[in-house]
């Protein structure tokens, strides 16, 4: 058996692989039930590059049309890897997908400056808008969604993603809320409409801006409703509530000191902010190498310490903490059916090559999500432990009348 068959075979406990090499030597691995995947590698170089770099060649291996699933999909491919190491039992994917973490230097050398993280966002949200119509909701809310009921179709659960943060913000109609990382607007322009505060949405994406700026003026908002494009470090200013969505894992681990001193500078004594962010459960690591090289380049996924550590310093109360477990697996497989649906199109825009390493994110991140170490934290925090009623009661309130607003 070769080296890449003997490293899954140790592996793989709930499923098995047909691995078919370039040269047609066909070995099974793996010893789980029904019938294997057939995994064909087009190319000679591919088992010894999984071999010495897994996290970042199987990928791109896929991405580059060297593994071809001839009886599945990717998503079943690392189905099968990650079910037979699912966090939850202690599974570990060593050898295969080595650990690390990201200490001393090599923490200090991840910086992202503002010129850098301006073009890291770039990087993933300057795409073509069309590639984002053809899967995210109308309201284009490109994170975790919240799903009272996993029957749910993805248009509902993005606007109850909506409702159950605005009402953790505890909103009053003479706030001004803050909205860092405020993406294609779709969260600011529903945070006014539900409760009519003034909202400054900010990014560092041009392509994003341009849009949300537009949606504004079609609603007729601009004066209520306003975006800019700038870094939270250089924003001047005080606002009575902060909303962040899916912005925190791009600050970077290095930059979390950064992040917490400039959001308490930014809220009044008696602001709240709700922080949404993907988390890691235990222990966060380095980051995903094909991740970091091809989606989101600077990227850190925090573990909930991580956070606590880095808040406490500027005396930022941790007043509510949420962690969503599914939620984005729910998520991630309507926008991977909807990428896979609308593939022509997706080829037509770019490639196939981008099309493969599309489909390759999404899945991976179902994976994760279901049976890995990630998930989704909502962290709610406040300066004075006086600024919220005592009790959760508000919350499920404001949701209430949130959603029946529509």
């Amino acid at each position: 058996m070769s080296l890449i068959g003997r490293l899954a075979d140790g592996l793989l406990t709930q499923g098995r692989l047909t691995l078919v090499m370039a040269d047609g030597r066909e070995e099974e691995v793996g010893s789980g039930p029904g019938e294997p995947l057939r995994v064909r590698f087009t190319d000679r170089k591919v088992p010894m590059d999984l071999a010495r770099n897994p996290r970042l060649k199987l990928g791109e291996a896929y991405m580059n049309g060297h593994i071809i699933i001839e009886n599945g999909s990717i998503l079943d491919l690392l189905e099968i890897v990650q079910k037979s190491n699912r966090w939850e039992a202690g599974g570990s994917l060593q050898p295969f997908y080595k650990k690390g973490k990201i200490k001393g230097l090599r923490r200090w050398l991840r910086r992202n400056n503002p010129a850098r993280s301006k073009r890291n966002v770039a990087h993933h949200y300057d795409l073509s808008d069309d590639l984002y119509d053809l899967f995210l909701d109308p309201n284009r809310q490109y994170s975790c969604a919240y799903f009272t009921d996993p029957a749910d179709g993805l248009e509902q659960a993005q606007l109850d993603k909506l409702a159950h943060i605005a009402a953790k913000l505890h909103l009053r109609e003479d706030d001004h809320v803050l909205d860092i990382g405020s993406g294609w607007g779709g969260l600011a322009l529903y945070i006014h409409r539900v409760s009519g505060c003034r909202v400054t949405g900010i990014t560092l994406s041009e392509e994003q801006l341009k849009y949300a700026r537009a949606w504004a003026e079609r609603e007729g908002v601009s004066d209520k409703v306003r975006f800019g494009l700038i870094d939270y470090r250089k924003l001047e200013g005080r606002f009575d509530r902060i909303v962040s969505v899916g912005m925190f894992e791009h600050v970077g681990a290095a930059h979390y000191d950064e992040f917490f001193a400039a959001c308490r500078r930014l809220l009044t004594d008696d602001g709240v902010m709700l922080l949404h962010t993907i988390g890691k459960l235990g222990e966060a690591g380095a980051p995903d190498p094909f991740t970091d090289k091809w989606i989101f380049p600077g990227y850190h996924i925090p573990s909930l310490s991580q956070m606590c550590a880095a808040s406490e310093p500027h005396r930022l109360i941790t007043s509510d903490v949420e962690t969503l477990r599914l939620h984005y697996a729910h998520t991630l497989r309507h926008w991977l059916e909807r990428v896979e649906a609308n593939e022509k199109e997706i080829v037509a825009l770019y490639d196939e090559r981008f099309f493969r390493m599309w489909t390759f994110y999404l899945a991976g991140g179902i994976v994760m999500f279901e049976d890995g170490a990630a998930c989704n934290y909502q962290v709610q925090y406040v300066r004075d432990r006086r600024a919220l009623p005592i009790t959760r009661d508000y919350m499920a309130e404001a949701e209430a009348r949130y959603r029946a607003m529509g």
